[in-house]
């Protein structure tokens, strides 16, 4: 296409955006490495100009265990989840708000937008209670696993994210949450994003992982569009598996909970984002309620 066609294209979608929240998860590699963040980054600073308010949540499970291994603790999974323990808790919030957060602040700025880093503790913005105990499979039995100082939210105050958007900011939040002592806990990133657009009311809720989106059996085809009834289906017949269950239940309770849509797009490829909102095909998976 020619460059007014691509731009002429992309006019009623920033027309329709304009205005709205959108908030982002990023995750997958784009977390360790730079230059994969820096170019989504740019992406992000483009919707913000353009007139949408954007919320980032981002991940960081690959440089927790790098940072872990480094200062010479092995971390510990269970049937593949991991084990948080007071000493894993304090080297992720390390890792999540004193490497990441502020690394993603400083990418905004050189694109000439206003970042502010945020935990889910500022402002009692995420309240968690501990994560009950998880059944998990260990070789052929069942056992239950305390996963330590692992959370899941209770209640979400959006006032300082509101507050930051009003005044033009892009929140950026890493998923340590708070709990009713004053306790800090680690909660699970695509839930937490889930969580935030929810209590935003957020147009679009969108995960950059490392997948193309939800596709078939095969993983030959990606779905431009599914319903949450589609997805319900998927799941039971396997198609969606493994690690894509979190992330889509993520996305489809967000919808349950009245976010309008909910994107799975692949974070590693250059605009993507720029390419799910503002073109007439996409290159994700969009999930609405019907």
């Amino acid at each position: 296409m020619k460059r007014e066609d691509v731009l002429m294209e992309a006019l009623p979608y920033i027309r329709r955006f304009y205005g709205k929240t959108i908030v982002i998860k990023l995750g997958g590699h784009a977390m360790v490495e730079s230059a994969v963040l820096e170019n989504a980054i740019k992406d992000v600073t483009l919707l913000h100009f353009v007139g949408i308010r954007v919320v980032l949540v981002h991940g960081g499970g690959p440089e927790i265990t790098e940072k872990m291994q480094q200062m010479g603790k092995e971390p510990k999974f269970v049937g593949g989840l991991r084990i948080t323990d007071h000493e894993t808790l304090e080297i992720a919030q390390m890792v999540l708000e004193g490497k990441i957060n502020s690394g993603i602040v400083s990418l905004i700025a050189k694109s000439g937008a206003r970042g502010i880093g945020l935990s889910g503790k500022d402002g009692n913005l995420l309240v968690a209670k501990k994560m009950d105990l998880q059944v998990v499979k260990i070789g052929d039995e069942l056992r239950e696993v305390d996963l330590g100082h692992v959370g899941e939210t209770e209640e979400v105050d959006p006032s300082i994210l509101e507050m930051l958007l009003s005044n033009f900011y892009i929140p950026v939040v890493s998923p340590i949450a708070i709990d009713r002592n004053g306790n800090s806990l680690n909660i699970n990133a695509d839930t937490a994003a889930g969580d935030i657009a929810v209590a935003l009311s957020a147009h679009k809720l969108i995960n950059m992982t490392d997948v193309d989106g939800v596709m078939d059996k095969e993983r030959t085809h990606v779905f431009r569009r599914l319903s949450l009834a589609n997805l319900e289906e998927m799941i039971k017949e396997g198609i969606v598996s493994e690690g894509m269950i979190p992330k889509v239940r993520s996305v489809m309770e967000a919808v349950r909970q009245g976010v309008q849509f909910a994107h799975i797009i692949n974070g590693n490829i250059t605009h993507n984002l720029i390419l799910e909102l503002f073109t007439d095909s996409g290159v994700g998976t969009m999930v609405s309620s019907n």
